[in-house]
């Protein structure tokens, strides 16, 4: 009984509190330091920024887990420093409290590294300015596992974390997502890259052959917003600026970038550095929200960059594990202040509200449609001795050297209206810099498709498509490449209906407008096409049921204009008139003349009720819409010619001049229309430099041929230039 009594007291008293032991501490503070592996990246980077340098690279494998590096060149760190580096509140940032209070720096907790090393394998390799070598050495736990030893380096650091969270299985069971670890690094990089505009950043894949971002050193802020996040994100942008330097309410200066009207996106893009740190700021982001859907219904998800200043006395940074979040004085009153300057700014641009598009030259020959009027606005190495190649391995290298064409043999009249080098040049680079959307719609039909596109792509046609150089246009269709030793003709109609298709899935719900001037009315376009089809088919159909079928189609489009607009970027207005087209590729803009076409296979040929097929057969009639077809004029060159010739009024024999022809005892004589000639002329040059300038370059980089073209004609070995020259030597 008494013992009962004892156990019941026992159990009625407060637990015994322990001390916990300092590796128990130091992994939990690890935990909240180093959450997963961008928060390891976020550190390391501004780390190497605090470090002065003008140049960092990070390297990531498996999302960051199996290894994230990251090195720059910045002043790197002393060798006496070496043992205590990677200690727990350790720093060069700051020595008493009263720092703390104008903290300018990116660190000064001393966690960051300490955290790394109790939860994965840590090794520093620095030099400093004069040494004639660097050290590298491992850490574990907050203590050097071994002495510093020499090494060869370059200047500055270079700090590599291997398996990290190897000693937290919960943690890692969680963060099994590489792809997903992945593109918040990428994220996060993209971000320091628009801000610190005076540092070269990239990042990339273990063992891939190109950056995923890549920025160079710049003066100008728009640069940097267009290497990083695309042509259509810089192209559509304000600057907007406020400050105060009242005492008795708010100190701040801000300065930033923000979208206009035109920028539609599916998601809030907001990238804010105070006192160049890199934080996130939930009641000013939602403030600009509020303006956005405000002012501009349509487009309330936008992109904002902004830097403020505010005196460092002003700001807490010492409020969040991360560093993720700060607390200013005042800030109800900047956030009011910078509100009211960007709804200010907004509300001027809506005034003059235009629509933009990326394209080349339009077609002329759309001029000769219902769309005629549609007029599109265009916005705008080693020191050993390089061996001798010998004649027959050759290749070609630069696409740009007109020796290596087929033109320099071909007396063409020069065409002056392609544009100048540095149109091209633009056209290069938007193609070069052009990157995917960092999220995609969560559908998981688009993803089965995407993945059926991965699974059937051509490994050898890869290569070819990969490395090819463009020679020139064989025919109306095929154009003759070279990869390596070998020719190919290439079917363009069949490639770039592929690109097209490829593209529309991977910027599926991601897609900027081309605005029609004149929306098309939809009833119009589909008898148009209708009647197009009697034509081909040399018969005359009933025009009441063709006007039913119209009325029809044009009823069901409307019914799913919603969810054309949000998916595809095809708008259709009330009325049943088609007003906007999306951007499939940058700096292409299809040709009007298969509008009817498309709009009709719109109506007819897509399953509405099944998910996967209906998405798989709107992107498919819009790569068809896309392709590069050749004009509906004929080609001007050889018998085509005969296509622009008229005739004259009627000749009498009586009359002087040599007869061009006789009808019975009247001569009739022909003269070219001139006029038509020089629109189809425009329109076959403008295709084939569409062609060399942005299909063959997009296709090298978006491409992935499927296996079907291997064996469907598109791609047609007809030489190997080794074979030819040995044909030509024994001849």
């Amino acid at each position: 009984m008494e013992v009962d009594e004892e156990q019941e007291r026992v159990a009625r008293d407060p637990p015994k509190i322990y001390r916990l032991d300092e590796s128990v501490v130091n992994r939990i503070a690890a935990g909240e330091v180093i959450q997963r592996p961008v928060s390891a990246v976020k550190e390391l980077v501004e780390n190497s920024l605090d470090a002065g340098s003008s140049s960092i690279n990070v390297t990531v494998k498996d999302g960051g887990l199996k290894l994230i590096q990251v090195s720059d060149n910045g002043h790197g760190i002393r060798y006496k420093d070496l043992p205590i580096l990677c200690e727990r509140h350790t720093t060069s940032k700051l020595s008493t409290f009263e720092d703390l209070q104008s903290i300018k720096s990116m660190g000064f907790r001393g966690e960051a590294l300490a955290s790394m090393t109790y939860v994965g394998h840590v090794t520093v390799t620095t030099i400093t300015e004069g040494q004639l070598h660097g050290y590298r050495v491992s850490y574990k736990d907050g203590v050097m596992e071994h002495e510093p030893r020499a090494c060869a380096a370059v200047k500055g650091t270079q700090i590599m974390v291997e398996n990290l969270f190897y000693n937290m299985t919960a943690r890692r069971k969680t963060l099994q997502n590489a792809a997903d670890d992945y593109s918040k690094i990428i994220d996060l990089l993209s971000r320091f890259a628009i801000h610190h505009i005076n540092v070269s950043f990239s990042c990339r894949k273990h063992g891939a052959g190109r950056a995923d971002v890549h920025s160079v050193a710049t003066d100008a802020r728009l640069n940097a917003i267009r290497s990083v996040y695309g042509v259509s994100v810089a192209h559509n942008l304000l600057e907007v600026e406020a400050s105060d330097d009242d005492l008795s309410s708010s100190v701040f200066q801000m300065s930033g970038l923000i979208s206009n009207c035109n920028f539609v996106a599916k998601k809030t893009t907001m990238v804010l550095f105070i006192n160049d740190r890199l934080v996130d700021w939930t009641a000013l982001k939602r403030a600009l929200e509020i303006v956005y859907s405000a002012t501009l219904p349509k487009a309330s998800k936008p992109f904002i960059y902004m830097s403020i200043i505010v005196p460092a006395e002003h700001v807490d940074v010492n409020v969040h594990p991360t560093k993720r979040e700060v607390s200013l004085l005042n800030q109800e009153i900047i956030i009011e202040k910078i509100q009211s300057v960007v709804e200010s700014k907004l509300r001027s641009s809506n005034e003059a509200r235009t629509y933009d598009e990326q394209m080349a030259e339009p077609s002329p020959s759309a001029q000769n449609n219902l769309l005629k009027d549609s007029n599109l606005s265009q916005s705008p190495s080693g020191g050993s001795k390089p061996q001798k190649v010998p004649v027959n391995k050759m290749v070609r290298t630069d696409a740009t050297d007109p020796a290596g064409r087929l033109h320099a043999y071909l007396q063409n009249k020069p065409v002056d209206h392609l544009g100048t080098d540095s149109s091209l040049t633009a056209v290069r680079s938007s193609i070069r810099q052009r990157r995917k959307p960092k999220e995609t719609a969560d559908l998981t039909s688009i993803q089965e498709l995407i993945d059926e596109i991965d699974c059937n792509c051509h490994s050898g046609l890869l290569e070819v498509v990969r490395h090819c150089t463009y020679i020139g246009m064989a025919d109306d269709v095929f154009a003759l490449l070279q990869h390596d030793t070998h020719l190919y003709l290439a079917n363009v109609v069949n490639l770039s209906k592929e690109l097209m298709y490829q593209q529309v899935l991977r910027r599926f719900a991601h897609f900027n407008a081309i605005q029609l001037s004149d929306p098309a009315p939809l009833q119009e376009l589909i008898m148009l096409a209708l009647k197009e089809e009697d034509l081909e088919t040399e018969c005359s159909g009933d025009h009441d049921l063709k006007e039913k079928i119209a009325e029809m189609n044009t009823e069901l489009l409307k019914q799913k204009t919603e969810m054309l607009q949000e998916y595809f970027g095809i708008e259709i207005d009330m009325n049943g008139n088609l007003s906007r087209l999306p951007v499939v590729l940058d700096q292409y803009a299809p040709d009007m003349d298969h509008v009817p076409e498309f709009v009709l296979c719109l109506g007819n040929d897509v399953d509405w009720e099944d998910e996967k097929n209906c998405f798989q057969a709107i992107s498919a009639a819009l790569g068809n819409f896309y392709a590069m077809h050749p004009p509906m004029l004929p080609n001007p060159s050889g018998d085509g010619l005969q296509f622009y010739e008229k005739k004259k009024l009627p000749w009498h024999p009586e009359d002087e001049g040599n007869p061009a022809g006789k009808i019975g005892d009247v001569t009739m004589e022909t003269e070219i229309d001139h006029e038509l000639l020089s629109e189809a002329e425009t329109a076959w040059a403008q295709r084939e430099w569409s062609i060399q300038h942005v299909l063959i370059p997009a296709m090298r980089l978006f491409l992935k041929p499927p296996t079907f073209m291997a064996t469907n004609g598109t791609f047609v070995q007809v030489a190997s230039l080794e074979k030819l020259y040995k044909i030509f030597e024994r001849c």
